[in-house]
């Protein structure tokens, strides 16, 4: 069986997939998470104006604007049918990549250090973050379309268009502020995971992935060896102790603030590392303020609710009817999952800091906002959601969804398509 016949038998599929109740718990376990951020937002609010000199509202007030207009972005893209985002594939990633030359062309300042956010008057957003989500969509109907066409091995028709994209992202992602040796390469890497994970899900050759992943660590290695900022920071990260005032400041005052948390952690009301001690401490640092005033329970508390949310993701992948919403799913779990890991393993000392917020838990309007929309593209998939899993099978070198297998395994708690009562 090839890809194509997979993929016709699939549109007769689709038809009797009715919509049906949609995988509430991943809402819950987000508004858990976010409930989570805000809470240490306001706990740590009266020392972040302290510091600024600001109302003691005032961050609060901010991210309490950020979850509405993110809760309407959700709402947004939960409605949208899937077919018009199919569509509008390539106007977002054109999109997406305008407001990215935008913050390239706007000169920075002490407030805007680098040149990633989109100035608009007295509001601001994270051109990576529009990326993000453009480039799901984007990836998800080019990938899904090649295997339409059977030419997922390609090298001209996908491999070819894949890498120029990826070179473009290199530039523009990594590259405005390379010359001063800081580059968002934290943003890039959760790029790639996504692409990466959207490939092996689709069943492109693993040899060629392989292959590019290889060139991709050669390159990497080699940026780290010309530049002697990042020289630094890689040494800094393997014994940020001997610099703890200057260059591993950071990653010290993290790990204390970690350690200070203990078991139960000093209380909600209770922080000294916000009060000017932990740079960022409302966004990138926010996981180890969290453990500061909830301890090691709170941390495995806060961990297993990323996990519970990694689970969902899964599940709905695993039930997802047609490619392209599987991939935009895969993407999705990509994303959340790779960000969450960089930014945890940085605050514990696993891995170097490189300014990735916490996923619905960090300060930030843009983060935020689009982690809730594609939430939204995830619980509308969920909407669709088959009653069996698919088994991946092998044909001619490619791992393919099985549409056809007669081995269908009954997933517990399946959400089943004629499921009387529903709409």
């Amino acid at each position: 069986m090839n890809i194509t016949r997979l993929q016709n038998r699939q549109h007769s599929d689709d038809a009797q997939i009715r919509r049906h109740r949609p995988d509430y718990w991943l809402v819950v376990i987000a508004v858990f998470l976010v409930a989570i951020g805000l809470t240490v937002v306001y706990a740590i609010s009266p020392a972040l104006s302290a510091i600024s000199g600001g109302s003691g509202v005032n961050y609060v007030s901010r991210q309490l604007i950020a979850i509405g207009l993110s809760v309407a972005a959700f709402l947004v893209t939960a409605r949208v049918p899937l077919n018009t985002w199919r569509q509008w594939q390539k106007p977002l990633l054109v999109i997406a990549a305008f407001g990215t030359l935008i913050a390239l062309i706007t000169p920075v300042v002490s407030q805007y250090p680098h040149h990633r956010w989109i100035r608009l008057g007295g509001f601001s957003l994270q051109s990576v973050e529009i990326l993000k989500f453009a480039l799901i969509i984007f990836l998800a109907g080019f990938l899904s379309r090649q295997a339409a066409a059977g030419k997922l091995g390609d090298a001209q028709a996908t491999f070819r268009p894949l890498g120029i994209l990826l070179l473009v992202m290199t530039v523009v992602v990594a590259g405005p502020d390379a010359l001063r040796g800081q580059s968002d390469l934290g943003s890039f890497g959760v790029i790639l995971a996504m692409a990466g994970a959207m490939a092996v899900m689709i069943g492109m050759p693993m040899r060629r992935i392989m292959l590019a992943a290889a060139v991709l660590g050669l390159l990497l290695v080699f940026v780290v060896t010309i530049s002697p900022y990042r020289r630094e920071r890689l040494t800094t990260f393997m014994h940020p102790e001997t610099d703890c005032l200057n260059a591993g400041y950071q990653a010290c005052q993290a790990l204390i603030a970690v350690g200070s948390g203990g078991i139960s952690g000093l209380g909600l009301g209770s922080s000294v590392q916000a009060y000017g001690y932990l740079p960022e401490a409302q966004n990138d640092s926010i996981f180890a303020i969290y453990a500061e005033k909830f301890g090691f329970i709170g941390v495995m508390v806060l961990l297993a609710l990323f996990v519970a949310l990694f689970a969902r993701l899964r599940l709905i992948i695993e039930r997802t009817s047609d490619v392209f919403s599987r991939l935009v799913v895969v993407g999705v779990l990509a994303w959340l999952s790779t960000q969450m890991i960089i930014n945890v393993g940085a605050m514990v000392g696993l891995l170097p800091l490189k300014g990735i917020t916490l996923p619905l838990v960090s300060y930030g309007g843009t983060s935020v906002l689009f982690v809730g929309a594609a939430l939204g593209l995830v619980f509308q998939i969920s909407h669709y959601t088959s009653f069996s899993s698919r088994n991946v099978q092998k044909s001619s070198g490619q791992r393919i969804y099985d549409e056809d297998s007669d081995d269908r395994r009954r997933i517990r708690r399946a959400y089943h398509p004629d499921s009387s009562g529903r709409t």
